[in-house]
């Protein structure tokens, strides 16, 4: 078999003021949260911090270059933000093959993200698609 339970595979990026501004310019989200300085210090987190969903893309660059890799396609995620994520954090998106469909080329995978503290920001659980060896 192809897939294990218990495999693991991990991607690493720090979120950059880039990263935030070609989300922004992707999808269009300008919360003042992530873009205006003098309103983040006023706010709960005293700073600027990046999308959550910015963050959880990391997990999909993760399931589509790393485990299953090439040919995957999400059928499903479940997330839960822990921590926000600042400008400048490292973070490592991690999945773990929890459950392999036996009739089906589907895994279940846990979700994390961690930041460079170790401390979890966003957890989850993807059902994904794999492509079949030929």
């Amino acid at each position: 078999m192809r897939f294990r339970v218990g495999d693991s595979a991990s991607y690493t990026q720090t979120i950059s003021e880039a990263n935030v501004a070609m989300f922004i310019g992707a999808v269009g989200d300008t919360n003042p949260l992530h873009v205006d300085a003098e309103y983040a210090k006023r706010s709960r987190f005293g700073e600027r911090i990046a999308q959550g969903i910015l963050v959880a893309g990391l997990i999909s660059t993760c399931i589509g270059t790393k485990l299953p890799g090439v040919g995957a396609i999400y059928l499903g995620q479940n997330l839960k933000f822990l921590k926000p994520t600042k400008l400048g954090d490292t973070i490592t998106a991690t999945v773990t093959v929890q459950a392999i469909r036996e009739d089906k080329p589907i895994l279940t995978l846990k979700t994390i993200c961690t930041n460079q503290r170790g401390e979890r920001v966003i957890e989850g659980e993807a059902t994904v698609l794999y492509e079949e060896e030929a």
